[in-house]
């Protein structure tokens, strides 16, 4: 997926996404290559962005 640019929290502008399974989700603007995502797995939808653990 493209990197985010400053100020695309405040839309709700979505952008596709490969996962590693090779499954396509829609995204928000804000989430950057390489960034791990929780999805629900029934409607293959964002959730939210899972933080590193540290």
């Amino acid at each position: 997926c493209e990197p985010g640019l400053k100020g695309d929290t405040a839309t709700n502008t979505l952008k596709p996404a490969t996962l590693e399974t090779g499954a396509i989700v829609n995204v928000p603007l804000f989430v950057d290559a390489g960034e791990k995502i929780k999805i629900d797995t029934r409607t293959y939808t964002y959730v939210e962005r899972v933080k590193a653990a540290k």
